[in-house]
């Protein structure tokens, strides 16, 4: 009984810590080919453009295993990732308000998969991004992908 109580609590803080280590990046300023295996001989599977925010599964040498926002697995060359946090929409019409609260006032409409640059983590469901043409506010994560 002892040992099965071990073993479960041991498993739940590898998961919690698993969970806790998720490291997202983005595809560096040129669009690049994402392969089916760590290498250039790898097959092709389609190109991601820059800015795409992808998850880190696991680094090989000079190359990284991510998962997209479909999730779908692939491998992409390390040195075309950058530390830089992009986020995309998973929804329709998402709302991107002044502070982070259902009431506040409506800085922009977001279409379903707009690339929003992370510009910080805050607590209670709410992250700051940033669009492209430079306004700036809050939108809730569950709304985007790569948080």
């Amino acid at each position: 009984m002892h040992r099965l109580l071990l073993a479960f609590i041991v498993s739940s803080c590898l998961v919690a810590n698993f969970a806790d280590a998720l490291e997202y990046k983005s595809i560096s300023a040129a669009p690049v080919v994402l392969y089916d295996a760590p290498s250039l001989k790898g097959g092709k599977l389609y190109i991601a453009p820059r800015g795409m925010p992808v998850e880190v599964i696991l680094t090989y040498g000079a190359w990284s295993k991510v998962r997209d926002m479909a999730g779908d697995l692939s491998w992409v060359e390390s040195k075309e990732l950058v530390a830089r946090r992009n986020v995309i929409v998973r929804v329709s019409n998402a709302k991107v308000r002044v502070m982070p609260d259902e009431s506040s006032a409506l800085v922009f409409s977001a279409d379903k998969n707009v690339l929003l640059e992370l510009a910080e983590s805050t607590a209670g469901g709410w992250i700051k991004v940033k669009h492209r043409d430079g306004q700036m506010g809050f939108i809730k994560i569950s709304e985007v992908w790569g948080v």
